[in-house]
């Protein structure tokens, strides 16, 4: 719990808006609460031991001051200067370096900067650099397109990993061509006065082809390749063994109305769903998740390597699987008319939705039917062809009870935040040819809501077993970033109080709901809120206003999954030895390993439809797109297109015949001679001007041009100030 209060404390402290408090008020704008004050108090004492922190004249903290040297990561810009980003946390923050005293240094590098002064504005005494040493390389592999330019062959690095183009040459032994997407290894690293030299490692083949693109993004972000040989015999044997008809130990349950709800294109169907009563008249929800406990041993070869994996990753058109496709795909998913291990979760309701009780059970289902969310969607609008008449009462009874959890979560402070999932849509060899809003259906909302039920109710249960186990976690923001958020929502001409709670951001978004900012205010919403990771700390989950919360319905696709339901068999099983039960230090290591393999899934993912998108755009210069806009910088705006969900930049001065000034605090750009304002939300039609695929860059003007030139005197003609002094003048 320590090491969280460390990292809010220092995140409170960086924070550009944060002035010196005293300890006691550091502790009330983090919002410590009395169980949780000596965690903050030893987080806090540890930081000032370290130097981290330090408490100054009338016993304000703050962070230590810039000092002459500083050890950190490089973050390159394409203009030739950079920042470093200190490893150990200062007063000052990222140190800049200005063009020509990078050295060699490339992005993502681990450097020493020298630090020099550099006068003083009205706030602030600012600092400058000059690299003077190289720690550590980041990288020497780059994913990039061969290029031929001016006689010499080159390759641009993907997604700004390194700035400048590597020099290769002897393209011809590897059969690489022009425009190709390859992996170049650094052999000699950038000078003053030379380019990166390096030699073509492998050929993926030509840049925007799906395949090419795939294999790039797998590399690039280092995903999981093939399976062990030793996990594939372990997942075959497994299944194998597999024989319902054996574990006497398990409630049957086969008779039941189950069914499976997902997406048309999945293949591992983890969860499935019943729905009764009990003797008096309470809905019981049943959520049955597949049992992938009882196929993989802990540690076991195959345990290890999905431990590694932590999850698995969804990339356009193609899954690489935490788990071989034997079991995912075989006798884990819950296939229908199959019988399948699970354990299920019931959980009983009262008339307005409360749970009155809970169980779990290890079973043995055999779902009726297998539902898309389309298909879910259609029936409970009345079109019912092909699917049985309990199915259709069962989706019926879930559609109300969703409903009423959904409400009773929502009065509880539950946020839903309104962010479409954009949909490439592929040809018959793979390629994206179009791309489009998700479907998003009510029942993607009845799915969500029972999986959120059945975590909760997983983690409740362990927690009152008082055993440590692997929480989801979403630490709630601290007073800056809420204080920061009420400015930002002003700026969009809404309003929140300057401390918000969860009601009032609830009330925000249902505000903007289908109005044009309703985008721009759920990203500046996502923005102001920590990130949600694995850990074994009992924090909460700030978002869905729940006390106790973990990850139990996708252990298929999620090792946190997997582990909470180990320590759930060991409970039912009556099998839960202390000597067993994972440590919170193991849990605490394995919670930053998958929270890193989900993130970096996540990156992966969003890179490539990134690629794939602007490979579209390529093709489409000239067109215009309905966007909106969701980023206000001093050189220009971004804007994100409803259809595509990319964002692209419009450059100041491309805005119009104006002369835009940037205003920070207002967060909007201002036409000094028309007095037009540009500003976050706005519903704005653009056109594509260029696209720069490896530095993933879409560039747009808008397609009616924005403010007004400034008009001139008509020459001979005299204004009427100037007419005004002349008359003045005469008569003294």
């Amino acid at each position: 719990m320590a090491d969280v209060y460390k990292r809010k404390i220092i995140k409170l402290l960086e924070h550009e808006d944060y002035t010196p408090l005293s300890f006691e008020e550091l502790a009330d704008a983090l919002g410590v609460s009395e169980e949780d004050f000596p965690y903050f108090k030893t987080a806090f004492t540890e930081l000032r031991q370290a130097g981290h922190v330090v408490i100054g004249s009338a016993d304000l903290v703050s962070l230590p001051a810039l000092s002459g040297k500083i050890i950190g990561k490089f973050r390159a810009n394409p203009r030739g200067f950079g920042f470093v980003s200190p490893l150990e946390p200062n007063s000052h923050g990222d140190l800049f370096i200005p063009p020509g005293k990078t050295r060699d240094a490339m992005n993502g590098d681990t450097v020493v900067a020298k630090v020099s002064r550099k006068g003083s504005d009205s706030r602030a005494m600012r600092f400058s650099g000059k690299i003077i040493e190289i720690l550590e390389r980041a990288n020497s592999k780059f994913v990039g397109t061969l290029t031929r330019e001016e006689g010499l062959w080159v390759v641009y690095p993907d997604g700004g990993k390194n700035i400048d183009p590597i020099a290769v040459s002897d393209v011809t032994a590897k059969g690489a061509k022009a425009g190709d997407k390859v992996i170049v290894e650094v052999i000699s690293f950038p000078t003053k006065k030379f380019v990166a030299e390096g030699v073509i490692l492998e050929v993926f083949g030509k840049a925007g082809r799906y395949d090419a693109e795939i294999q790039s993004t797998i590399r690039q972000f280092n995903l999981p390749g093939d399976f062990p040989q030793d996990c594939l015999t372990q997942a075959h044997e497994a299944a194998a063994g597999f024989s319902a008809e054996a574990a006497a130990d398990r409630e049957e349950i086969t008779t039941k109305t189950i069914i499976t709800i997902d997406p048309p294109d999945a293949r591992d169907f983890d969860d499935a769903i019943s729905l009764e009563q009990d003797k008096d008249g309470n809905p019981i929800l049943g959520v049955h998740i597949a049992d992938v406990s009882s196929f993989i041993a802990e540690g076991s070869p195959l345990d290890l390597e999905a431990r590694e994996r932590g999850n698995s990753v969804y990339l356009p058109d193609k899954v690489i699987p935490m788990l071989p496709e034997v079991l995912s795909n075989g006798v884990c998913s819950l296939q229908p008319d199959k019988k399948r291990f699970v354990k299920s979760v019931y959980i009983t309701y009262d008339d307005q939705a409360k749970v009155i009780d809970t169980r779990f059970a290890n079973s043995i289902i055999q779902s009726a039917q297998r539902l898309t969310y389309v298909q879910a969607d259609q029936a409970l609008q009345g079109k019912t062809d092909g699917l049985k008449p309990e199915v259709v009462k069962l989706l019926k009874k879930m559609e109300s009870l969703a409903g009423q959890i959904e409400y009773r979560r929502r009065e509880a402070g539950m946020l839903h935040l309104d962010l479409p999932e954009i949909e490439l849509v592929h040809d018959d060899n793979g390629q994206v040819i179009d791309a489009h809003p998700a479907e998003a259906g009510y029942p993607h909302t009845i799915i969500e809501m029972f999986m959120v039920e059945a975590n909760e109710a997983a983690a409740r249960l362990l927690d009152g077993l008082q055993l440590p186990f692997m929480r989801r976690i979403h630490p709630d923001p601290d007073a800056l970033a809420m204080q920061q958020l009420a400015k930002m929502i002003k700026a969009l001409g809404l309003s929140l109080p300057k401390q918000p709670d969860r009601h009032s951001i609830q009330a925000l978004l249902k505000k903007v709901q289908g109005r044009d900012s309703s985008l721009a205010v759920n990203l500046v919403v996502l923005r102001s809120f920590e990130k949600a990771q694995y850990s074994p700390l009992p924090i909460g989950h700030y978002a869905l206003a729940s006390k106790y919360y973990c990850h139990f319905t996708s252990p298929i696709r999620r090792y946190a999954d997997l582990l909470v339901h180990r320590l759930l068999d060991a409970h039912l099983t009556g099998t839960l030895k202390a000597d067993e039960i994972p440590t919170l230090e193991d849990l605490q290591e394995i919670g930053y390993h998958i929270s890193f393999t989900e993130q970096r899934a996540e990156d992966a993912e969003r890179d490539l439809k990134n690629v794939l998108i602007l490979e579209l755009m390529s093709e489409r210069i000239g067109q215009q797109l309905d966007c909106v806009i969701t980023g206000i910088t001093s050189f220009g705006i971004f804007a994100q297109s409803k259809t595509f969900g990319i964002e692209g930049l419009i450059q100041k001065s491309d805005l119009g015949p104006d002369n835009w000034k940037y205003n920070p605090k207002k967060q909007c750009i201002i036409g000094a001679n028309s007095g037009q304002l540009v500003k976050l939300g706005q519903p704005l039609t653009t056109t594509i001007v260029s696209v720069d695929i490896p530095a993933r860059h879409l560039n747009m003007v808008p397609s009616e041009p924005l403010g007004q030139a400034k008009t001139k005197p008509r020459s001979g003609k005299k204004n009427k100030k100037q007419k005004g002094r002349k008359n003045r003048k005469s008569k003294k």
